[in-house]
């Protein structure tokens, strides 16, 4: 059995530690209402780009939701934990912080490495897009007009990629290409060398590639912030479960 003053000094680092575990959590708890947010914004702000990217890509948003919410419930629980003073729930708590840190840096490595791949895939999409575009009206064709309205481009890569479609051959180059739309008639949008002047020539694919790096990179940021503070909860409950496993032992 420990002596009486070893207790007394074990007894306030182990409040100092519920103290300091309890505003982390609180953070933490916030943290996964950022995720939440980012995910809707992400859903909202990318809706346009995401319509041209296979269903995996379009999946991401819903993660960062699913994530946002499964941390908002781990908060809860660490925090019912840490007031409890149970060590099999602070051993609990630190093994679900670590599956979620592992996770997100599993997920933040797969998405680097097949960024690529995500390219090319859009580069391809956006092809098919122009070719089959405004035949069915689908979310594609309206997703090429918002495109190149939002970023002032034209076709993939210039906007003589609109030459080689169906549609250039029956109404020219589409309105959403227009700098002005009072001075962009369909005849002018029918003669190649007129419409030049007409028309934005920059092609979308680069544009649109990097605005969605851009705020992907805002995304990721947050995302890996969140994943790296979660080590500090790791610290912390496996700290306190020791303390206070330390402390019921020298009470015996």
């Amino acid at each position: 059995m420990a002596s009486p003053s070893r207790r007394l000094q074990t007894k306030p680092v182990i409040t100092c530690l519920k103290s300091v575990l309890l505003t982390y959590t609180f953070v933490f708890w916030v943290s996964g209402i950022v995720l939440l947010a980012v995910g809707v914004w992400g859903r909202v702000s990318l809706a346009v780009y995401f319509s041209l990217l296979d269903e995996k890509a379009t999946n991401v948003p819903f993660v960062l939701v699913g994530a946002g919410t499964v941390v908002v419930l781990l908060g809860t629980f660490g925090c019912f934990a840490t007031c409890r003073g149970s060590t099999w729930m602070l051993k609990l708590y630190a093994m679900l912080l670590s599956l979620i840190f592992l996770i997100v840096l599993v997920a933040a490595v797969v998405g680097f490495v097949f960024r690529h791949e995500i390219k090319t895939n859009f580069e391809s999409n956006l092809n098919l897009a122009l070719r089959d575009y405004n035949v069915t009206a689908d979310r594609h064709s309206e997703a090429v007009d918002t495109i190149q309205r939002t970023l002032h481009c034209c076709g993939v890569q210039n906007y003589s990629d609109w030459e080689r479609t169906e549609y250039f051959t029956q109404r020219g180059i589409p309105q959403s290409c227009c700098k002005s739309q009072d001075d962009c008639s369909e005849e002018d949008l029918k003669d190649p060398n007129k419409a030049k002047l007409k028309v934005f020539v920059d092609g979308c694919f680069f544009l649109v590639t990097s605005t969605m790096e851009s705020k992907m990179s805002v995304v990721a940021g947050i995302s890996f912030g969140i994943a790296c503070f979660q080590l500090v909860g790791i610290i912390l409950a496996c700290c306190l479960s020791q303390y206070i496993t330390n402390n019921q032992y020298e009470m015996v």
